[in-house]
């Protein structure tokens, strides 16, 4: 239950009679608002090993999507970040799609995901991500994209030639609620996989001495552990309660990569706690420097994606912790809250179709 999944639920409480089509389902891996709805899966479900190595399969995406079959259907909202976007749609049907980006694998982040892999993936993948690119540049089915950040928006367009609104992902407040007094420690909570570049989290506790507990699994664990010094734990996947109270209780959250939104400054300020975030991407536009003088702060931003830089970050926060004060970073993700999410979507999507019925397109 990642930030992809927490706005598909909303979604689903938008719309509670619209089945899911999806290339994968894993059951028991997502909340049960999810796992009530009527799922539909692609071939990619009866692959072998599919469940763990989906990764492998990426080759057989685009051909898996355009296999679902959405006859009979109106409106379809597709959540993106690889493939649901080229799902064919009915003559006549609006089709929306929700953006979480263009695929990043094959634009802005090649060399991450190659970064360790063997010699068969880094030769395979320079073809095979160009063959990906000139079909991802296929738009047509696609009749408007809203994009979870400016950030996004921007690559949207440039990737894809096409304009998106924003609408931002949502964080659910109630969820969170700040302790009296922070622990100890400095948190990641991520998939361990290379583009979250938690190798730099890692390296800069080790070197400063500084515990830090690491909550998320992926493939990068194992290389991880090995850099990893006597203050550094690794504590895999936990409930949502449980990383809520890691919130809370921690010193600030380290934030290293480049993302295309970011839900867990949102998450660590909603629990009343700030981020240390590598100054690009989404971060910015949702997190106040402690330099910016507008806004009490809600961040430390660093320069660079270097073990340097966040070092120095990490100082630059423990001279100013006393400036970061709970009730504002809260305030500052009440702005993000999940019912302000719903309502903007549901306007949306009531615009958007109006505008599609009255051009008599359906």
């Amino acid at each position: 239950m990642r930030g992809g999944e927490r706005c598909l639920e909303v979604f689903c409480e938008l719309f509670p009679e619209a089945p899911l089509f999806t290339l994968l389902h894993v059951p028991g891996s997502v909340s049960p608002l999810i796992e009530r709805r009527r799922i539909v899966t692609s071939f990619v479900q009866r692959l072998p090993g599919a469940a763990s190595r989906y990764r492998q399969y990426l080759p057989l995406f685009p051909a898996a999507v355009r296999g679902l079959s959405l006859t009979g259907y109106d409106l379809v909202i597709s959540l993106s970040h690889c493939a649901a976007k080229a799902v064919r749609v009915p003559p006549g049907a609006l089709h929306l799609c929700y953006c979480f980006t263009p695929m990043r694998y094959v634009w802005d982040l090649e060399d991450d995901y190659t970064r360790g892999a063997g010699w068969l993936t880094r030769t395979a993948l320079p073809p095979l991500a160009a063959a990906l690119r000139r079909w991802d540049r296929r738009t047509g089915g696609v009749h408007d994209f809203v994009a979870i950040s400016q950030h996004i928006a921007d690559r949207i367009h440039r990737v894809y030639g096409r304009d998106a609104e924003v609408i931002y992902p949502p964080v659910d407040i109630a969820r969170f609620q700040p302790a009296p007094s922070p622990d100890n420690y400095y948190l990641v909570v991520s998939a361990l996989v290379p583009y979250k570049r938690v190798d730099l989290a890692v390296a800069a506790a080790t070197r400063l001495g500084r515990r830090l507990l690491v909550v998320g699994t992926g493939p990068e664990e194992a290389r991880l552990r090995t850099m990893a010094g006597p203050a550094v734990s690794f504590l895999g996947w936990r409930p949502d309660t449980e990383v809520a109270e890691l919130y809370a209780r921690c010193r600030a959250v380290l934030f290293p990569s480049v993302e295309d939104y970011g839900i867990v400054p949102l998450e660590a300020a909603a629990a009343g706690r700030p981020t240390l975030a590598l100054g690009r991407g989404g971060a910015l536009e949702t997190m106040v420097g402690l330099d910016d003088g507008r806004e009490p702060p809600t961040a430390v931003f660093f320069s660079k994606p270097t073990v340097e830089s966040l070092i120095g970050a990490v100082r630059s926060f423990e001279k100013a912790a006393h400036r970061f004060e709970p009730a504002a970073l809260r305030a500052r993700a009440a702005r993000f809250d999940r019912p302000l999410f719903a309502e903007r979507v549901r306007e949306y999507v009531e615009r958007r179709w109006r505008a599609f019925a009255g051009d008599g397109a359906c």
